[in-house]
C-alpha cells in the first residue's frame, strides 16, 4: 500500500512540473518515427540545444529513412562533424539502409527486431515506440535511473531488471509519450547528476586534449580536403599519439590508407 501511494504522489509531481515547466523540443511535436529515432541517435551523446540545430538540419537534408539510405557516406559524416562520436553517424546511416531494404521503410516493424540494427539498443528501440505511438511501454535512460534511485531510495548498484520493473509500476497507462517526457525534463532540470551526486554508470571522457578530440581533426581534414598524405598526418600532433589514432580510424573503417595517402573509405 505504501509503494503504491509513493507512485501515485512521484506521478502527480513529475507530471505537474512537466504541464507547467516542460521543454518545446522539435521532436516532440512528431510522430514519425524516423524523425524520433534520428534525434535518439543523435542526443546520445550530445547537449540538447546543439542537438537541435542538427535535428532539423538533417531533416531538411534527409526528410525520410529512403533518402538517408541512399545518401552518400562522405555527405552523411561531414552533416554530423561538430555532433561527436562519428561512428554514430555511420551506425545511424547503416540501420537507415537495413530499414530501407529489408522493412521497407518501417521503423517501427525495424525496431522489432532491433538487434539487428547497428547503434540500436533496448533503451532506443522503445523510446522511439514510446514517443511515435504513446504505446504503454517503459524505458529508462540515465536520467530515469537517477531519478528512480533518488526518489525511490534505492541502491545505486540496482540491477537494471529492478530498473524496468519499477519503471512499469509507475507508468501511467496512456500517457507514455508525456510520462516519459516528463521524467527526461524532471532529470535534466531538477534531479541533475550534480544536485544528486548519483553517478552515471558509464561517464564520457574529456575532449580537450583527448583521442576523440584528434580523430575529429583528423576526419575533418579529409573529409575537406579528400585525400591528406601519410606525412601531413603528424602535423596533427605527437607520432605515437597520431599513430594510435590513425589505426582506430581504420579499425573503424572510416579511412584507408593509399599508396601514402588517407582517404575516405
Amino acid at each position: 500500500m505504501f509503494l503504491f501511494q509513493k507512485i501515485k504522489e512521484f506521478q502527480e509531481k513529475v507530471l505537474s512540473f512537466y504541464e507547467e515547466e516542460g521543454r518545446d523540443l522539435p521532436w516532440r511535436k512528431t510522430s514519425d518515427p524516423y524523425a524520433i529515432l534520428l534525434s535518439e541517435v543523435m542526443l546520445q551523446q550530445t547537449q540538447v540545444n546543439r542537438g537541435i540545430i542538427y535535428f532539423q538540419k538533417w531533416l531538411e537534408q534527409w526528410p525520410t529513412v529512403f533518402d538517408l539510405a541512399r545518401a552518400d557516406r562522405a555527405d552523411v559524416l561531414k552533416a554530423w562533424m561538430g555532433l561527436g562520436y562519428n561512428m554514430r553517424a555511420l551506425r545511424l546511416h547503416t540501420t537507415m539502409k537495413i530499414i530501407a531494404s529489408q522493412f521497407d521503410g518501417d521503423i517501427l516493424k525495424a525496431l522489432e527486431e532491433y538487434k539487428k540494427l547497428p547503434g540500436i539498443g533496448k533503451y532506443s528501440a522503445a523510446a522511439v515506440k514510446i514517443f511515435s505511438t504513446n504505446c504503454d511501454a517503459v524505458t529508462v535512460d540515465t536520467n530515469i535511473r537517477r531519478i528512480f534511485i533518488h526518489e525511490f531510495s534505492l541502491s545505486e548498484d540496482v540491477s537494471e531488471k529492478e530498473l524496468w520493473d519499477l519503471a512499469w509500476k509507475c507508468l501511467p497507462k496512456g500517457k507514455s509519450r508525456d510520462w516519459h517526457n516528463a521524467l527526461m525534463d524532471y532529470g535534466s532540470l531538477v534531479l541533475t547528476s550534480q544536485k544528486t551526486k548519483i553517478k552515471a554508470k558509464t561517464r564520457q571522457s574529456r575532449f580537450e586534449g583527448s583521442d576523440r578530440q584528434l580523430r575529429a581533426k583528423i576526419l575533418r581534414s579529409v573529409l575537406e580536403k579528400k585525400e591528406v598524405s601519410f606525412e601531413e598526418m603528424y602535423s596533427f600532433g605527437k607520432k605515437d599519439k597520431v599513430e594510435r589514432v590513425l589505426n582506430s580510424l581504420e579499425k573503424d573503417q572510416l579511412l584507408v590508407l593509399k599508396d601514402r595517402m588517407y582517404i575516405l573509405k
